[in-house]
């Protein structure tokens, strides 16, 4: 289909703007807006920014991220030479609480888990570790404490995301139940998808979220 055409085109046109990707290894497919990215890349921070950069593009509605990790010789480390480098980030990381998240890792791939107070001080960790050298992937299973009284969550997200900048808030409809929150909808952009979820993950006292929000 011609569309399909002018989006792979949009998307490796994005994939050479992004300067922290080197892009000559990676295929792009592309299928009524999902897009399918095959290859390999020579870090788990290229991997993840080739992904980000994919979906800013105007037309994707989903990403199917089958890039590998080929680490060059000279990035290699050692399972403990990584675990140490990532407990020593997070040290200097005031958004990380201390001692809160254990590190694990086995042939490269990161494992996080703990428990934190909110979404971004998990985000932090994976932040952190991704750009490490010799890391081949990260598992990010830190969890979020439960707050003790998450009443009417949904209404201050449906709050926050009506002060947002989103194209149509009003498409957007907000449930919870305990902690977990559920967004469904529509928006036109990956862009917004992401900026409710952000918003949603803001709320205090949400543990989960489940963003089913399409776009369209």
């Amino acid at each position: 289909m011609a569309h399909d055409s002018l989006l792979q085109q949009a998307v490796l046109a994005e994939l050479n703007w992004e300067p922290s990707v080197t892009a000559a290894h990676i295929g792009v497919t592309t299928h009524a807006g999902v897009v399918t990215l095959t290859g390999h890349v020579a870090s788990f921070a290229q991997k993840h920014a080739a992904e980000a950069a994919v979906r800013r593009v105007r037309g994707v509605k989903a990403v199917a991220e089958e890039i590998e990790v080929h680490l060059p010789r000279e990035t290699e480390r050692a399972d403990d030479e990584i675990a140490g480098a990532a407990t020593g980030r997070f040290k200097w990381d005031v958004s990380i609480p201390a001692d809160a998240i254990t590190v694990t890792v086995e042939k490269g791939w990161v494992t996080l888990t703990g428990e934190v107070d909110w979404h971004y001080q998990r985000d932090a960790a994976s932040i952190e570790v991704r750009a490490l050298f010799g890391v081949r992937g990260v598992s990010n299973r830190v969890r979020i404490k439960p707050a003790v009284n998450p009443a009417n969550i949904s209404g201050e997200i449906t709050h926050a995301l009506r002060r947002s900048c989103l194209t149509d808030p009003r498409a957007i409809a907000v449930s919870a139940q305990g902690g977990t929150v559920r967004l469904t909808g529509t928006v036109h952009s990956w862009h917004d998808r992401q900026m409710a979820g952000a918003a949603a993950w803001a709320a205090p006292g949400a543990i989960a979220v489940e963003n089913d929000i399409a776009v369209i």
